[in-house]
């Protein structure tokens, strides 16, 4: 079935089409329907505009290519099951959740709240303009050249590979578990804290208090810029290219450094350190 060069406003427009082509189409105007593509199965969705609320919920194999989606076009993909994203525009709020079996590639995003609860999920050539707590409660992810900007970003996430990206983003990998990072930059404040088995390879991390309460922490031939008061009671493994302003408390492990700037360690509570520290 194909739906071609048409436009739809009302309520439930396109409800529960199977193995349909949308070549075209505008879901907007004065009706201001919603759920536009609800329970759908096996759609292909080519250069559509959105800008009506919740269109694509329940929805079973898609694709959707070149379509661009409004501000008012909120809670976009909800409850759906492999669908593919590519060279898209999503700018609503709450763009994914609860889904399964996601490819987002080459799209822009401004998406407060983007990505949440997703399992299986492949990211290729995508940039966040702007989001806060952007992949929460993520699994089983593969991410490459994801450029982001936002808060609260990656917690309580569990098995995601990262590579070749660069992240602005405060409060990053707090809870977040079996995560490698390679190949990236990632600025913000208070890194990573309360994760486990997290692993950066190659990467440039900057911001103050970064890696604190951490299990099982790993960094590879890194560098860390304005990171003072680093690894507070981490188990680490660090091997770091260059300066690291100050390091407090750390738990156990090996921290090596070209240069420390301060070590500090906290008598109080009769703290003490099974860690080894290098210069």
């Amino acid at each position: 079935m194909l739906y071609e060069n048409n436009t739809y406003d009302e309520e439930r427009a396109l409800y529960g089409i199977q193995d349909a082509v949308i070549n075209n189409c505008k879901f907007s105007g004065p009706a201001d329907g919603e759920s536009f593509l609800k329970e759908c199965r096996h759609i292909q969705v080519n250069n559509c505009f959105m800008d009506l609320r919740y269109p694509l919920w329940h929805v079973t194999e898609g694709v959707l290519n070149n379509c661009e989606m409004t501000e008012n076009c909120r809670a976009a993909l909800w409850y759906d099951d492999n669908i593919r994203i590519e060279n898209c525009k999503m700018m609503g709020i709450k763009a994914l959740r609860e889904c399964k079996n996601i490819v987002l590639k080459n799209t822009l995003v401004n998406s407060p709240e983007f990505i949440w609860k997703v399992w299986g999920l492949e990211i290729d050539n995508v940039e966040i303009l702007e989001s806060e707590y952007p992949f929460f409660e993520v699994r089983n992810a593969k991410i490459n050249k994801l450029k982001m900007k936002g808060k609260y970003s990656f917690q309580y996430d569990d098995n995601i590979e990262i590579s070749n990206s660069e992240f602005d983003t405060k409060d990053a990998f707090w809870h977040s578990k079996n995560m490698i990072i390679r190949d990236s930059v990632i600025k913000g404040e208070y890194l990573a804290w309360y994760s486990e088995n997290l692993t950066f390879i190659n990467c440039k991390i900057i911001g103050t208090q970064p890696f604190c309460y951490c299990k099982n922490l790993v960094l590879e031939n890194c560098t860390m810029e304005q990171c003072d008061l680093s690894f507070e009671r981490s188990e680490v493994q660090a091997t770091i290219k260059g300066k690291i302003d100050s390091v407090k408390n750390p738990l156990k492990g090996q921290i090596k450094a070209d240069e420390i700037g301060e070590i500090i360690l906290d008598k109080t509570f009769n703290f003490k350190t099974d860690c080894k520290i290098i210069c």
